[in-house]
């Protein structure tokens, strides 16, 4: 049995609805209307995105990682034409901070059930969590709505203004360095802040704990000169050993309730497999 079938397995014993479609439209030429169907049901009225789409974040209303979390859906499947990314700006641009960029997490979070690492003050400053990401996805699909511009200057000022950086923050300042517009600004950025970044990334592939690989911040082949190949390719050759042998499968973070360790497992797995067909070690489609 092949890593994708592994994976699909997997899937099939743990992966919630929409990463079982997800699947089926990224690598067994599923309908990927399907998979758009099921995102919108995440969606709320007021255009934000909510109902543990993030499975860490498990209310109903809306906050500003699960946009991120559809963005990069939306990206795998080419889709950032679909009118859930205008209403998802629009609901961005209501709840950003008056520096321009959206907060890590509002204050509404206290309202429901959540991880205890989702917590903010009452009045919370933009986050490059999840803002610069966000921002980048935007830039690469060629978007021109308004809340972009704002972002993209706060994602500017904060980046300029780091010396040090935790993990999730360089991930994030990774993605939007690789795919904003301005590109001298972006590597001359990121030539200042490369050795921070690698400070945050653990090379040991048999590492525990909560830790961050190469991978995490390279899914996909980068523009910027983050990782040489051969440090990829150890770890892509982890990914091609995965297993998918256990319900708690690539999980290194608290899992703080049951339904955690299948909703993110199942993300995951399709992820994994992302990685290593945008490195070429998977087809394009498998049957």
């Amino acid at each position: 049995m092949d890593v994708i079938d592994r994976a699909e397995r997997y899937l099939q014993l743990h992966g919630r609805l929409i990463d079982r479609l997800r699947f089926e439209a990224l690598f067994r030429g599923g309908p990927p209307e399907r998979v758009l169907d099921v995102l919108r049901c995440y969606q709320n009225a007021d255009g934000g995105f909510g109902n543990a789409l993030e499975p860490d974040l498990r209310g109903a209303g809306s906050q500003p990682e699960p946009v991120e979390v559809a963005f990069w859906i939306l990206d795998e499947l080419d889709a950032f034409d679909s009118p859930m990314v205008a209403a998802a700006c629009d609901y961005l641009a209501r709840v950003s901070a008056p520096d321009g960029g959206v907060p890590f997490v509002l204050p509404s979070v206290r309202d429901t059930l959540h991880a205890p690492w989702w917590e903010t003050s009452d009045s919370p400053p933009g986050s490059l969590i999840p803002t610069a990401s966000i921002a980048g996805l935007l830039h690469k699909h060629g978007s021109t709505h308004p809340w972009l511009a704002a972002a993209t200057d706060f994602c500017w000022s904060r980046i300029a203004a780091l010396e040090e950086v935790g993990p999730y923050e360089a991930r994030a300042i990774v993605t939007f360095l690789d795919l904003v517009t301005e590109r001298d600004r972006a590597e001359a950025e990121f030539a200042r802040l490369r050795g921070a970044i690698l400070a945050t990334v653990s090379f040991d592939v048999h590492e525990t704990g909560h830790v961050h690989f190469p991978l995490d911040f390279a899914p996909e082949p980068l523009r910027l000169p983050l990782f040489t190949r051969d440090v990829l390719d150890h770890h892509l050759t982890a990914y091609m050993d995965t297993q998918f042998d256990d319900d708690k499968w690539g999980l290194n973070w608290l899992i703080w309730t049951p339904v955690v360790e299948h909703e993110w497992g199942g993300y995951l797995a399709v992820h994994r497999l992302k990685t290593l067909r945008a490195y070429g070690l998977l087809p394009e489609f498998c049957r």
